[in-house]
């Protein structure tokens, strides 16, 4: 018999209609979306309104100049497909430049040298333009409006600003000028204004105005591939070298005829049957295969009766996210330039090999599979000490958690909430479904571009600079992203679509998720309620790359017993404060009925629906 939790009580009711749901990491980007929908939008372009405001309202977690994987199902189509909203390397972006040339071993984690082609506007104005009806003017009004006329401040964009107000200050001014603009760091609840971005999306909708929907959405994306979007982009890298985490400032690699040659692509997802769920992700140029080996391996253990926040759960969720991940970094890579093996790593003959080397103990070991002809195993780069968020000098993960935790007397290290983004999740009363991870181009990544109003992202951290590595940077190439939006059939028909924000920790809270509503049978909220955690194990996928073998993050809501049942079985653990763990959104599809639910930790993510 399924474990049944024995409190029913959830931080907020599971929402449950006929018509529409929605929920994101943002109240005021759900509340938009919701709108859409409530005046005749389908869920595609309330999910691209909803895109657009979550830059304004977030913007130290995603940004116009970032990038985001979609993963949706048209009713007209009739399947599930991939967006891939994922720019690829600048044509100057090359080993021999940064390694032989800058004298670098890793690509920086801020600064001009990491920006990829911004994704985002390319692959929201194909979804809208494909799937939607509305048109851009529509899409955009809430963005425009907020960034125009303010917005209250979270108290994580506070505290991000304040980390990097040195920096600013010192280094760039572009930025002090927008975060800093009445002298000093805007405190929580001010209501912010980026008149620069809202102009440069109002400039958009003007010049691209006039003939069919399609027409408009066609002339905006040429504005901003090739028009003066694009030119700004170019005229900033060429500009003055721009101080990043190396110490010494750079120009940027970015140009204008980088942003011209590439646009949003539609690709199919990645599939694997668990059960009554097909569980679909995107392709290996992220990192959501890794969701996908879990369940391969996890397939082999009987997680029914299992308290999902008991030992023996997150024993072997944690001991198979250590071989999924040890896989992400020796053969994840574009598929474009690189033959990635995924029929293999998802079958029972590969997966049952690795099933064996989960014990009853922790491993300290990166242990990745061999396939022969395929990977590179990643050199790990053990830290000494806790992993960090945003520093002073605006590199690490960006983070919505507060970065404290509370450890053992003997355990000087703290674990830490750290990697984040935005998320969300839309279905309506047709069927139609979105999901999707916006991120990159966060505050903190590089300088505003004072013409634009944003910054670029720095995705290209994520590369390698080893030419034999199947990550390894090169002209055109897509980064292995963290970024990981998911969707589950059941039974053959499109069921269930969530995510979250985390960077390396995505793909540890989604199988969590995943896991506790199907083996546990918690309803949507329920399962976002319940106590999580993430390893450190592996190497971060963001600058400095290092690793932690053997940490567990836990929150503190996990029971005393199960800590210690965890350190008995050799875990390195650390326990976080009580809501500390993962940012999940949900939204699922059952006949007619539309349920949603939203992650209360950090008080911002909200679901709505009737």
């Amino acid at each position: 018999m399924s474990f049944v939790t024995p409190d029913p009580f959830t931080t907020r009711p599971e929402i449950d209609g006929t018509f529409g749901v929605v929920a994101s990491t943002h109240w005021i980007a759900t509340a938009v979306g919701m709108g859409v929908l409530e005046r005749g939008g389908n869920a595609f372009d309330a999910g691209v309104a909803t895109a657009f405001v979550l830059q304004v309202v977030e913007p130290h977690l995603n940004g116009p100049g970032g990038d985001v994987p979609v993963i949706l199902h048209d009713v007209r189509v009739g399947r599930p497909q991939v967006v891939c909203g994922q720019g690829p390397a600048p044509q100057a972006a090359t080993i021999t430049h940064l390694r032989d040339d800058l004298g670098l071993d890793l690509v920086p984690g801020t600064g001009l040298l990491a920006p990829c082609v911004p994704g985002t506007f390319d692959a929201y104005m194909l979804i809208l333009r494909d799937h939607g009806t509305w048109r851009l003017a529509d899409v955009l009004e809430a963005a425009i409006g907020y960034a125009r006329d303010g917005f209250p401040l979270v108290e994580r964009v506070s505290a991000t600003i304040a980390t990097v107000e040195g920096l600013f200050r010192e280094h760039w001014p572009s930025s002090a000028r927008v975060y800093l603009k009445d002298g000093g760091v805007p405190a929580p609840g001010t209501l912010f204004t980026n008149p620069a971005l809202a102009e440069t999306y109002a400039r958009i909708v003007r010049e691209a105005a006039g003939g069919t929907r399609e027409q408009e959405i066609e002339r905006a994306r040429r504005i901003w591939s090739q028009g003066f979007v694009a030119e700004a982009i170019d005229t900033f890298c060429r500009g003055e070298p721009v101080m990043d985490v190396t110490g010494t400032p750079h120009r940027g690699l970015l140009t204008g005829a980088d942003m011209a040659a590439w646009q949003a692509s539609v690709e199919d997802p990645i599939g694997y049957e668990y059960g009554r769920y097909t569980v679909l992700k995107a392709g290996p140029w992220t990192q959501g295969l890794a969701t996908l080996q879990q369940l391969a391996l996890l397939k082999g253990f009987s997680l029914d009766g299992l308290d999902p926040a008991g030992p023996d759960f997150i024993h072997l969720q944690v001991e198979c996210a250590k071989l999924a991940f040890a896989d992400r970094d020796t053969f994840y890579g574009d598929p474009a330039f690189v033959d990635v093996p995924v029929e293999t790593l998802l079958s029972e003959t590969y997966n049952a090999e690795r099933r064996r080397l989960v014990g009853d103990t922790a491993s300290l070991e990166q242990r990745p599979g061999t396939i022969a002809g395929f990977g590179k195993a990643l050199d790990a780069r053990v830290s000494d000490g806790a992993r960090t968020a945003v520093g002073s000098t605006g590199a690490g993960e960006p983070t919505v958690g507060r970065i404290a935790a509370t450890v053992p007397p003997d355990d000087a290290r703290s674990g830490v909430v750290r990697g984040d983004t935005v998320h969300f999740d839309i279905i309506d009363r047709h069927g139609n479904m979105i999901t999707a991870t916006p991120s990159g181009g966060w505050l903190q990544s590089s300088p505003v571009i004072p013409a634009l109003g944003f910054c670029l992202g720095t995705r290209a951290q994520m590369f390698v600079l080893d030419e034999a590595h199947p990550a390894a940077l090169a002209p055109g190439k897509r980064p292995r992203s963290t970024l990981s939006p998911t969707m589950a059939l059941r039974d053959g028909a499109p069921y269930l679509a969530w995510g979250s924000p985390g960077g390396d920790q995505q793909d540890q809270w989604i199988p969590q998720f995943f896991l506790r509503h199907v083996h546990a049978g918690m309803n949507l909220q329920a399962a976002i309620d319940a106590p999580a955690w993430h390893t450190e194990h592996f190497p971060s996928s963001f600058w400095p790359r290092t690793a932690r073998p053997g940490v567990v993050v836990v929150e503190n809501r996990v029971s005393p017993d199960t800590v210690a049942e965890l350190r008995r079985r050799g875990h390195v653990v650390e326990v976080g404060s009580d809501w500390s763990e993962g940012r999940l959104t949900a939204a699922s599809r059952d006949g007619r009925r539309l349920r949603a639910a939203a992650n209360p930790r950090g008080m911002q993510g909200y679901a709505a629906g009737r």
